[in-house]
C-alpha cells in the first residue's frame, strides 16, 4: 500500500496542475484574508482572528479537492490501468486507502503555511497574542475534517465513472450538497420543529461548533460517521466488478 501511496502523492507534484492548486489554494485564501475588502478582511474586522481563513478555506475545497480526487478511479479506468492495478497484491480498500490517504497529505501540506497567518495575527494583536487559541485550534480540525469528508466523496465519485469531468462535477455538487444545501434546506419555516434536525445533517452547523473551539464528540463522531460512509460506498463500487 505504501509504494501506492506514494506513487500517487509523486504523480500529482510531477505534474504542474499539482503546483497549480496549492499555489491557487495559499493565493486565494491570503488575498481573501489580508488584501480584498469585506467582512473577512483582518484590517477591516480590527480583531486577532484567524475567522476569514476559516470561512473561505472550505469554499475553496468545494472546487479544489475534487479537482485533486478527479483523477484517482477516472483516470485509471480511461487508460486501462485499473486492470493492472487489481493483480497488484493489494486488496480493494488498501487500494482505496492509499489513493484516499494521498489526497489527504496534499491537503495537510497544503494547510502547513497557512499557520503564517496565525503568527501575524497573534503579533499583530494588542496585546500580542491576544487572539482566540482554542478558537484556532479548532477551526483547523475543523477544515482537515471538512477535506476528509470532501476528499471521501471525491474519491467516490471519480470511482462511479471514467470521465475526469464528471466526476469533478459530481464530487463539487455533492460537497455543495453537504456543506450549504442542507443548512440552507432547513432553515425554510415549513420543516418546523424539525428544521435543526435537517441542518444538522450539514457540516456547516458542525464545523462552525468547532470554530469556536468546542470540540463536541457528537461534532467528531458526524465527520469520522460520513467520511467513512463514503469510503465504504467507494470500497462497494470498486467491487462490484465482481458481481
Amino acid at each position: 500500500m505504501y509504494p501506492l501511496f506514494i506513487k500517487e502523492i509523486r504523480s500529482f507534484l510531477n505534474s504542474l496542475i499539482g503546483y497549480i492548486t496549492i499555489s491557487l489554494f495559499l493565493l486565494t485564501t491570503g488575498l481573501f484574508m489580508w488584501v480584498v475588502s469585506g467582512s473577512e478582511n483582518v484590517f477591516e474586522m480590527r480583531i486577532s482572528t484567524l475567522n476569514g481563513l476559516f470561512y473561505n478555506a472550505p469554499l475553496i475545497f468545494l472546487f479544489i479537492i475534487p479537482a485533486i480526487t478527479m483523477r484517482t478511479f477516472a483516470e485509471e479506468k480511461r487508460s486501462g490501468t485499473i486492470e493492472l492495478l487489481y493483480t497488484k497484491p493489494l486488496k480493494d480498500f488498501q487500494i482505496l486507502l492509499a489513493k484516499y490517504l494521498s489526497g489527504f497529505f496534499i491537503i495537510f501540506i497544503s494547510l502547513m503555511p497557512t499557520w503564517i497567518y496565525y503568527v501575524s495575527v497573534f503579533y499583530m494583536g494588542d496585546p500580542v497574542g491576544n487572539i482566540d487559541i482554542g478558537g484556532t485550534i479548532g477551526g483547523y480540525i475543523g477544515l482537515y475534517l471538512i477535506a476528509a469528508i470532501f476528499l471521501a466523496i471525491g474519491v467516490f465519485c471519480s470511482s462511479c465513472t471514467s470521465n475526469q469531468v464528471v466526476s469533478f462535477l459530481l464530487a463539487l455538487t455533492l460537497s455543495f450538497i453537504f456543506y450549504q444545501g442542507f443548512d440552507a434546506i432547513g432553515s425554510y419555516s415549513w420543516w418546523g420543529t424539525w428544521d435543526g434536525a435537517v441542518q444538522s445533517i450539514g457540516i456547516s452547523s458542525h464545523y462552525q461548533s468547532l470554530q469556536r473551539g468546542v470540540l463536541d464528540t457528537r461534532d467528531l463522531t458526524y465527520f469520522i460517521s460520513l467520511t467513512a460512509i463514503f469510503l465504504v460506498l467507494t470500497q462497494l463500487v470498486l467491487k462490484s466488478r465482481k458481481w
